[in-house]
């Protein structure tokens, strides 16, 4: 029998990301994400409905949460679900969870809690950085929204 464990999630972080270290010098950082849905209930009235998924993070995806993001940037999240179980003072305990495969992080710099780093900085995976203007003396034609001759 075939199987497919794949999840796309899109959502605001809860809290900052805390990034720790393995044995082996790899980086894992755990982070909330908190998913909405908007439904409407029998009466009409529209209610939100907020769903809170943890998800964990290796290596250099880790690495990007914890320099770039803060509670409350808004992120997008490609992972797989992972059941985790044990046992406390002889109960059994499990856990569903999100092992983050790739994030993109959403919204503009600066916006949302969005990023711990200043905007001078490089652009994030997935935005482009625009071109400075030229600084000649040279006439490039009619600024934009104004009418092109031809």
């Amino acid at each position: 029998m075939a199987s497919f464990n794949r999840v796309v999630l899109v959502g605001n972080l809860t809290r900052d990301p805390e990034m720790r270290y393995i044995p082996s010098g790899l980086a894992v950082t755990d982070i909330g994400l908190a998913v909405n849905d908007r439904k409407k209930t029998a009466s009409g009235d529209w209610v939100d409905e907020t769903t809170f998924v943890d998800i964990t993070l290796w290596g250099r995806q880790a690495e990007i949460a914890c320099e770039y993001l803060t509670k409350g940037a808004p992120l997008l999240v490609e992972g797989r679900l992972k059941l985790d179980t044990w046992e406390t003072d002889g109960q059994k305990r499990s856990k569903l969870k999100v092992i983050g495969e790739r994030i993109q992080m959403l919204g503009a710099r600066g916006e949302g809690g969005g990023s711990k780093s200043s905007s001078q900085g490089a652009p994030s995976r997935g935005q482009s950085q625009q071109a400075p203007p030229p600084q000649d003396d040279y006439d490039y034609g009619p600024p934009p929204g104004e009418d092109v001759p031809f």
